[in-house]
């Protein structure tokens, strides 16, 4: 049985799109299973419905507000360079407002119910063995594995929507008494759960570098500090999972296949820009290109 594993990385999900078409269109590789992460999340149904222009387009278009119904950044543009600072003021908002964070993605789960269609749901279920989704139960402190065979479609897409929530920028959910946020937060990569289901070979895309090439930048105010150290602490949960997972693999003599990408791409995953993600998609696929040609 062979499963597709996405890792969280917000606005890199671009990238994991082109490797993903390369390895089904070019390689015709056919997945029972697929399992995300917070953006793998978002891939992962699209994935296994097989719609591979109908994924570019969202991931290409999607803009901040498709994702935030308050945001606590602030995109700008020098030249031909596009960076970020905080909304001060969307933040100091939601404290007025006595909210857990600094930002709501209220338009996120709007826009998943619009591109993921009742249809699609159903065929998945017809004819794929599973599609899983992880998220973080904060209130009992851990992780935890939504499949798509045990949830009808509301709920499902609820479920995708809390495996994105990456607090304490994005909204804060809470299902049946406990209280979830994105997946990441205990898992970035689900490999070892891939190989728990029965996966006999794995696809893993993960979406940051296999070594730092260059020096972070950390941020300059306490606030994107503080953005700057969550990056730092989901880097090392997405190493500690890659090894978890490669010993899995060991143990139950399960092909394991790693796509990296070859740089870090961005320094704020949050930000969404169309230019950037439409390059991310292309080197995604270039790269999957390139490692399998040099590999024969």
């Amino acid at each position: 049985m062979r499963a597709l594993v996405i890792s969280g990385g917000g606005s890199k999900g671009a990238f994991a799109g082109g490797v993903a078409q390369y390895l089904t269109q070019d390689l015709g590789r056919e997945y029972n299973m697929f399992l995300g992460t917070s953006t793998g999340s978002l891939l992962v149904p699209h994935l296994a419905v097989g719609d591979i222009g109908k994924l570019y387009n969202i991931f290409t278009n999607v803009q901040q507000h498709d994702i935030f119904s308050v945001s606590p950044f602030v995109q700008r543009k020098k030249g031909d360079r596009e960076y970020v600072s905080i909304d001060f003021i969307n933040s100091l908002w939601q404290f007025i407002r006595m909210k857990r964070t600094f930002g709501e993605s209220k338009s996120l789960k709007r826009n998943i119910r619009r591109n993921f269609t009742k249809q699609e749901y159903d065929r998945i279920k017809a004819t794929k063995e599973d599609v899983v989704v992880t998220v973080s139960n904060l209130s009992m402190n851990r992780v935890e594995y939504k499949s798509i065979k045990d949830f009808d479609y509301e709920a499902f897409c609820n479920w995708i929507w809390i495996s994105c929530n990456y607090i304490p920028f994005m909204s804060l959910a809470k299902v049946d008494g406990y209280e979830y946020a994105d997946g990441g937060l205990g898992c970035v990569i689900p490999i070892r759960e891939a190989i728990e289901r029965g996966a006999t070979e794995v696809d893993a895309i993960v979406l940051e570098s296999e070594t730092m090439s260059r020096q972070k930048v950390l941020g300059k105010n306490p606030f994107s500090l503080m953005l700057s150290l969550f990056g730092h602490l989901l880097d090392q949960v997405e190493k500690n999972d890659i090894e978890i997972g490669k010993l899995a693999a060991k143990n139950r003599s399960v092909k394991l296949n790693l796509y990296y990408t070859p740089t870090s791409l961005t320094e704020n995953s949050l930000i969404f820009s169309k230019n950037l993600m439409v390059k991310w998609w292309a080197q995604g696929y270039e790269y999957a290109k390139y490692k399998h040609e040099n590999l024969r």
